[in-house]
């Protein structure tokens, strides 16, 4: 490298602009300040990308040996300051990249951790951290015996994927074969190392919470909470989240010292990351930790009720800084989303363009769409409204009035057969207009 040799920071996977350019913004801007590139490497053609970014390459992203050319190919035209990366399925080669540069990054054994629930379970579980007794099945007889030794109810998960794909609740033996089926299925669209069989885990009751943090040099940075609903029992389809600046659990310091050991444990370096946790009556424990921020807007949620920018966050901890955290809003905030009660095709959906605390409102698919509710699909979701408020309790009832001002018009389909192929759903890939 030369003197004359451009700076830039390195994004791999724009996103869809619905979820991800509030991020991207933030990101630009702050770049820009700092005089340095905004590169991207993204899946498809870029449209609002344009915007936002000095240089654009695209290609498969998901072939992770072309990935890695052609960030070597960028890394020696620029002088690569920072990587960052927040699409679920492109985490782990992010993070090879950002160890070969010698960037901040999740580390390797801090990705590994994060993409691989076994792995990840394994490694708590080692460190005295409270864990429901869990194992690997390759195999449904396997799966049944490891049923019996951990007790019903178990959750049935692949090893990885993101999003809740292929995870279900099985409550006694017959509900085992059909949920050790979803999760191996569902496995099989995912990283060829975890596909095939299921991680079989004793269900850990209470309400569930994610939190996403920041992690600068080990040192593990909470920034907001959000209070997660569920719906389409025996599956685990987010429904909704809500953050509260004033949430009591940031200043608890059992949850803050888990969040901090786990981190600690998986060797998680430089990054953010959202972890889920169940609040039991025998005090938190980690569901899993992932390598990104959170999906669902939760980020955004974030923002607004705490006015700490995501964006910004993730330029800080690319480049080496210590993030400041510092609450500059106070307030509630808190996403709903629609979901058909049918597998259909939609006609048209309508979202409202005013009611009280709306801070938007939008569809997310389009006419002609077909939506498949689990175990056939994921996140069938036609839309979603997102509301503001002084506290909690006005914020949900803002949302279920908002909520209800949602219109589908759909036509009902036969969910796909049994041992359809999964379509990985357009939320977590780089895809986009």
């Amino acid at each position: 490298m030369t003197g004359n040799t451009p700076r830039a920071v390195l994004v791999i996977g724009s996103g869809l602009k619905l979820y991800r350019e509030y991020l991207v913004r933030t990101v630009a801007e702050r770049a820009r300040a700092a005089g340095l590139r905004l590169l991207l490497i993204n899946n498809l053609r870029p449209t609002w990308q344009h915007a936002y970014f000095d240089d654009i390459t695209v290609v498969n992203v998901f072939d992770h040996k072309l990935l890695a050319e052609t960030a070597r190919d960028l890394a020696g035209r620029y002088a690569v300051a920072g990587l960052m990366c927040w699409d679920e399925p492109l985490v782990m080669p992010a993070a090879a990249l950002a160890a070969e540069f010698g960037l901040p990054g999740l580390s390797i054994p801090g990705v590994h951790g994060c993409r691989d629930k076994y792995d990840c379970r394994t490694r708590l579980s080692a460190a005295g951290l409270p864990q429901p007794g869990f194992e690997l099945t390759l195999g449904l007889d396997a799966a049944r015996a490891a049923a019996a030794r951990i007790g019903y109810p178990v959750v049935v998960k692949p090893r990885a994927l993101g999003a809740s794909m292929g995870v279900s609740l099985a409550s006694d033996e017959r509900e085992l074969g059909f949920a050790y089926r979803v999760a191996h299925e569902a496995s099989l669209v995912g990283d060829e190392p975890y596909r095939g069989g299921a991680i079989i885990e004793g269900f850990t009751d209470g309400p569930e919470i994610s939190i996403d943090g920041a992690v600068h040099q080990g040192e593990y940075l909470p920034m907001f909470i959000a209070r997660k609903t569920t719906g389409l029992l025996p599956f685990f389809e987010e429904t909704g989240h809500l953050v509260d600046s004033a949430d009591p659990l940031l200043r608890d310091d059992t949850l803050l010292g888990t969040l901090a050991t786990a981190h600690r444990v998986l060797g998680i370096e430089n990054g953010i990351t959202h972890t889920e946790v169940r609040l039991t009556t025998h005090g938190p424990v980690i569901i899993e930790v992932n390598g990104r921020l959170g999906g669902d807007l939760i980020p955004f949620l974030g923002q607004i009720a705490t006015g700490i920018e995501p964006g910004s966050v993730l330029f800080d901890v690319a480049t080496g800084r210590r993030p400041d955290l510092t609450h500059t809003r106070t307030g509630v905030a808190g996403i709903r989303f629609g979901y058909p009660d049918h597998d259909c095709v939609v006609r048209s959906v309508f979202v409202p363009d005013e009611a009280p605390g709306l801070v938007i409102a939008s569809r997310m698919v389009d006419p002609g769409t077909t939506l498949h509710l689990p175990p056939g699909g994921y996140i069938a979701r036609h839309s979603f409204v997102v509301c503001s408020a002084a506290d909690p309790q006005t914020c949900a009832q803002r949302l279920d009035h908002a909520a209800a001002l949602v219109e589908l018009d759909a036509d009902l389909v036969d969910p796909p057969p049994a041992g359809t192929p999964l379509t990985m759903p357009a939320g977590l890939l780089d895809v986009d207009e």
